[in-house]
């Protein structure tokens, strides 16, 4: 608000701005004498002396206009918010574990099937995700329990991933809060407990085996605990027989090669019973090459984990273990490995099964202690005692 001279003298003018841009108004004469001086040189202003003239506004009447004027004014208005929809947090969602996390392809891909499969089907992609509420995803976790094809560890997966959705759009602005916080959790035992093979058994299934290569991959799995990606893209030139040990440097998921998924290259004992099997393959007539992949297809390459695997636990039934497959918690190819673990951790230090599974902390390793027998736990804790304790007390010396 500014006192300006006008052709008839002083005058008050008000400018103010909204949603359709910027105003000016007269608001009347101005009854008004100079007062000193702003910081910024701007004149101030008090009312004039003597009695005001009809129509004329001090400084406290020329408020008072404004105010009224505002008041009448059409209001401003506030930009619509985009109503986001479900779909565009997910997209957004797997933008950003993609190139924000850099997380592998692989598992992208498997981010990816998850949403399609189970969340965008379920809630949809076109509604608004502030619509989600939390007795959505309670619902959505009762009808997966319901349904009892998908175990309980799968669940949780799902809507842990659904978490960070709902999270990657609050972080977006796009919802206030997140429906999955107070949402109900999935409970896991965390027991250790998992299916693994004795040696016999484990000779007994390479026997079985189709065909020298399936069994070498059999025992290679189950006596150094390579993962069935890495088994895929081990080449003969991380295959030292003089050194006795497995270089691990790739994996491959899908047909797309890369770093194991520890990151890290590492080194695993090679047993006989591996070594004979690998000495064998190196001395077939086609895919012998340094460069060559151990385990190939019919043409050179990565074979196909999912056929391996039919051809596994078929293998499993012909070596008289089809019961491993018929219970509630089935064995699957990827319990080989875990076989490895128990093998391992009876012979070396937990800190040299953590570098020869690659895993990231000890904690993972952990888990196959509990596997490892005690049968002489009662004895030699007696034997502990006794040899810490005192002399026993002859109680009825000196009667």
């Amino acid at each position: 608000m500014q006192v300006r001279e006008g052709a008839r003298g002083r005058v008050w003018v008000a400018l103010w701005r909204d949603a359709e841009g910027r105003h000016k108004r007269t608001l009347g004469p101005a009854w008004v004498k100079p007062h000193g001086k702003t910081s910024k040189g701007a004149t101030k202003w008090r009312a004039a002396d003597g009695p005001k003239p009809h129509g004329f506004l001090t400084p406290r009447d020329a408020h008072e206009a404004l105010q009224e004027l505002l008041t009448s004014a059409p209001k401003e208005k506030r930009p619509t918010r985009v109503a986001h929809t479900f779909g565009q947090a997910c997209g957004e969602w797997l933008r950003y574990v993609e190139h924000d996390r850099e997380r592998r392809p692989s598992t992208v891909r498997d981010y990816r099937n998850t949403v399609h499969r189970y969340l965008l089907s379920h809630f949809g992609p076109d509604t608004p995700v502030s619509r989600l509420t939390t007795d959505d995803i309670d619902a959505f976790r009762e009808g997966l329990l319901d349904d009892g094809r998908l175990s309980r560890r799968t669940i949780q997966k799902i809507l842990v991933l659904l978490h960070g959705i709902l999270k990657r759009a609050k972080r977006k602005k796009w919802i206030g809060s997140n429906p999955a916080e107070d949402a109900e959790r999935i409970t896991l035992k965390r027991s250790g407990d998992f299916n693994v093979l004795s040696p016999p058994e484990i000779e007994a299934v390479a026997r079985a085996a189709r065909d020298d290569q399936d069994a070498a991959i059999f025992l290679t799995a189950a006596y150094t605990g390579l993962r069935m990606g890495e088994l895929r893209a081990l080449r003969w030139t991380d295959v030292d027989l003089a050194g006795e040990r497995i270089l691990v440097r790739k994996g491959v998921t899908r047909w797309e090669e890369g770093r194991p998924k520890s990151g890290r290259v590492r080194s695993v004992p090679l047993v006989d019973q591996v070594a004979r099997a690998l000495d064998g393959l190196s001395r077939r007539e086609l895919f012998a090459a340094p460069d060559d992949l151990v385990f190939p297809n019919e043409v050179g390459r990565y074979f196909d984990d999912g056929r391996l695997r039919k051809r596994f636990y078929a293998t499993l039934r012909a070596a008289g273990l089809g019961y491993l497959r018929d219970k509630d918690d089935r064995f699957v190819f990827h319990d080989l490995r875990h076989t490895f673990g128990t093998l391992a951790v009876r012979g070396f230090p937990l800190s040299d099964v953590k570098a020869f599974m690659g895993h990231e902390s000890i904690e993972t390793t952990m888990i196959y202690v509990h596997h490892v027998p005690q049968t002489d736990a009662a004895a030699r804790l007696s034997a502990l005692l006794s040899a810490e304790a005192a002399p026993p007390v002859d109680v009825h010396a000196g009667r």
